[in-house]
């Protein structure tokens, strides 16, 4: 017997005993390959668990998943697992009821435990099968108990701790590393500090009162709209996010620094979501329901009934002048020559007479003045000097048409830069949404064309709105969108 031999069996004899201590339950490290990155459009191709018990004893299950859809080349390339590998290897339901024995009853531990958990509670949710588990990420425990190392993923951990390994990126091989990474901590750590970490790695995010804990496992990682509803179903909030269970978790980490949201936490009975396919659907989305729900909390984004803009027009008396249109009376999305957008007619005048006096434009020219009874009078600006004289023939009507337009310029309302309506399509994993807008207004997103047929119907009394304007002015310029033109027989083109 070597003395290397005999030190692997005191590690191996004294890990076991401190697991013993730390853990006082069964413990499974877990490790899955899969055809992408979201667990509610990608699937399962590998499993990989090592099974340790309460006494220190481990065993071992492995098997190839057929996720019964393509396996992209780059996750091939990635996994080393092919297509031609899973397609003989047993489904998902095949193997259900043995995972979840293995799993039932055991602490779930997995590197980013959240990517593992996920995958496994959504293929068994696929199945009308509910799973839940305790969890224990390693790359938190990691990065709580090695602060003083920059990297905490899987590579970083094998290159740390030794380990050989041949069958990187394959599940049975990275769950090993899992095992080893829980043997090697009573050998660097004192007990209590293990404890300590484990049990803040653990620790469960607070939640309302009236929200049931598995809430939080259930909360999506993906892009869309949260809502939250107090007594008899009174919208409180609505929010948006491209991680919905990041941001609603946050809410109520920081309900002790904000009284908004301490309200919030108080007043709540329930929760929804609604998941998008990116960023745009979910910003739009949230701008919609937030007119139509009018959340009490939300005071952004919510419908102004008096939205108007300034229109230049021909003026009787020569030149041009600016007429103030309601959204309601006039299409602001075909409509030419408005400027500004104005939640009231206050707001409008307001700045209308700023501009003028910055400008040094005639009030009587604008509509905002009525002209003196005598012909050549001059109006009020013109006598303190802040008008040069339109009013009584000083200064011809072009010289003050084109103050008029320089003044007006940077408050110009963009007209509708496409022949008809279009489509915007956006893909997030495996879900593909197409937003239909039309005059810049958001119509409703679509799944195919039989959705997006039926949201054209609604083009001609579409209101304008806004905030998505704002909105897709700014998101129709970004190169990464696709936009594709949609026929009047409601095809895409």
């Amino acid at each position: 017997m070597t003395c290397e031999f005999l030190r692997c069996c005191l590690l191996r004899a004294f890990t076991g005993l401190a697991q013993r201590m730390l853990f006082d339950r069964p413990i499974v490290c877990l490790d899955v390959e899969t055809t992408g990155a979201s667990p509610q459009n990608d699937r399962i191709t590998e499993i990989g668990i090592v099974e340790i018990d309460v006494d220190g004893s481990t065993s071992e299950w492995s098997t190839l998943v057929n996720p019964q859809t393509r396996i992209p080349e780059f996750i091939e390339k990635l996994t080393g697992i092919s297509n031609a590998m899973v397609e003989s290897a047993p489904t998902f339901e095949q193997i259900s009821a043995e995972l979840m024995e293995r799993l039932t009853g055991r602490l779930f531990v997995a590197h980013n435990a959240r990517f593992d958990y996920a995958f496994i509670k959504n293929e068994f949710k696929r199945l009308d099968t509910s799973f839940r588990a305790d969890t224990l990420c390693t790359v938190r425990l990691s990065r709580k108990l090695y602060p003083q190392h920059y990297k905490h993923n899987l590579d970083s951990l094998i290159q740390r701790l030794g380990i050989e390994m041949e069958d990187r990126h394959r599940a049975l091989a990275d769950a090993r590393v899992l095992r080893h990474f829980l043997e090697r901590l009573p050998v660097d750590h004192d007990q209590e500090t293990i404890r300590e970490a484990v049990k803040v790695v653990m620790a469960k995010p607070a939640l309302p009162a009236n929200l049931p804990e598995s809430l939080v496992e259930d909360l999506p990682e993906c892009p869309g709209v949260y809502l939250f509803y107090g007594d008899n179903d009174m919208p409180l909030y609505v929010g948006k996010s491209t991680n919905i269970r990041s941001r609603v978790l946050s809410h109520f980490s920081s309900d002790h620094a904000s009284t908004k949201e301490l309200r919030i936490s108080q007043q709540m009975k329930r929760l929804e979501w609604r998941e998008t396919a990116g960023e745009l659907g979910a910003l739009l989305l949230e701008a919609r329901l937030i007119k139509e729900l009018q959340p009490i909390h939300n005071q952004r984004l919510r419908r102004e009934n008096d939205l108007c803009a300034w229109q230049m027009v021909d003026s009787p008396r020569g030149g041009k002048t600016v007429v103030l249109k309601y959204a309601a009376d006039i299409d602001f999305g075909s409509e030419r020559e408005l400027y500004g957008m104005f939640t009231s007619q206050r707001k409008a005048v307001e700045t209308l007479r700023n501009l003028a006096d910055a400008y040094k434009l005639c009030l009587v020219q604008l509509g905002l003045e009525k002209p003196a009874r005598g012909k050549n009078a001059p109006c009020f600006a013109h006598q303190l000097k802040k008008c040069k004289g339109i009013c009584i023939g000083k200064e011809s009507a072009l010289q003050h048409d084109l103050r008029l337009m320089e003044a007006l310029a940077r408050l110009k309302v963009e007209t509708w830069p496409y022949p008809g309506p279009i489509g915007v399509k956006e893909n997030y994993g495996l879900r593909d949404e197409v937003h239909v807008i039309d005059r810049w207004c958001y119509l409703g997103t679509a799944q195919d064309d039989t959705g997006i047929e039926t949201l054209l119907t609604q083009a001609p009394h579409a209101r304008f709105d806004l905030d998505t304007y704002k909105i897709l002015k700014k998101y129709l310029k970004s190169s990464g969108l696709q936009v594709f033109h949609l026929n009047p027989d409601h095809n895409p083109a």
